[in-house]
């Protein structure tokens, strides 16, 4: 299959758009095509690996016994969603949150969370996450009018792709989102800075370095350790941090416990 007969079969024409199959073949094409169309907001050409996924989903399954609220933003074709469902028990809850119109698709298709689904409470909300009735300050606390919040934040925006401005906005509102003590997990592909700059030009890379450098600030202040993942394609870091206060929601098991390093 070529790139243009990839794009075109997930195109967003008025009429139904041309089913792929569904499993990890199809998965990669739906994203290697948003990846070719809008790599900014998709941020890799494949899903993550499994090893990426187990170091993003250590909250759940290192967990207290009680019932659990978890957000997933940035979804993609649902690698780590389906896994986030298959781990997580009756009795919790999982919020998706997509804004890209394809992936919604191929979310709302899932045959595994389509069975799952309605034991787990799962949620798919088709936005950005700044378009959560919870991320607008209308509440007197300024959390919201619903005031959800979450126990654990799966991240899987491409954090490095935005304007600091928006990176730090992000964060700011995973820590808004989590409960006293609730823990945000999210990753970072290595080796990206120098890259960025050979690629892109010293403007953007200069971008990219600030990126890096509030991403190292805010880890710094709420890191519990990163996991280095090497087989994933391209080789990424996880990372998992604690909103302040309350008690801790994971061991964090799985994550070296040593301080972040650059990613690049």
């Amino acid at each position: 299959m070529t790139t243009d007969q990839i794009r075109s079969s997930v195109s967003a024409g008025p009429g139904p758009a041309p089913a792929l199959p569904l499993g990890r073949a199809g998965d990669r094409l739906v994203f290697l095509a948003e990846a070719l169309r809008t790599f900014r907001s998709t941020g890799a050409l494949a899903p993550s690996g499994a090893g990426l996924v187990n170091a993003l989903v250590v909250p759940v399954t290192s967990r207290p016994d009680r019932p659990l609220s978890v957000l997933e933003v940035g979804a993609g074709t649902g690698t780590v969603t389906r896994r986030l469902a298959r781990v997580l028990r009756p009795g919790d809850r999982l919020h998706v949150v997509e804004a890209n119109p394809r992936f919604v698709r191929r979310l709302r298709e899932d045959p595994d969370l389509g069975r799952l689904g309605p034991r787990i409470g799962l949620r798919l909300s088709a936005c950005r996450l700044e378009e959560l009735p919870e991320c607008r300050p209308q509440a007197p606390d300024g959390g919201g009018p619903l005031g959800e919040r979450y126990d654990v934040v799966v991240s899987g925006l491409p954090l490095t792709n935005f304007e600091p401005a928006e990176v730090r906005h992000v964060l700011d509102l995973y820590l808004r989102l989590l409960v006293p003590g609730g823990e945000l997990t999210y990753f970072g592909y290595l080796g990206t800075t120098a890259a960025r700059t050979l690629v892109s030009g010293p403007r953007r890379g200069a971008r990219h370095r600030a990126v890096v450098r509030l991403l190292r600030r805010f880890e710094a202040a709420h890191g519990l350790g990163n996991r280095t993942v090497w087989r994933n394609l391209p080789p990424a870091r996880a990372q998992l941090l604690r909103a302040p206060g309350g008690s801790a929601v994971s061991g964090s098991a799985g994550h070296s416990g040593r301080p972040a390093r650059p990613e690049g």
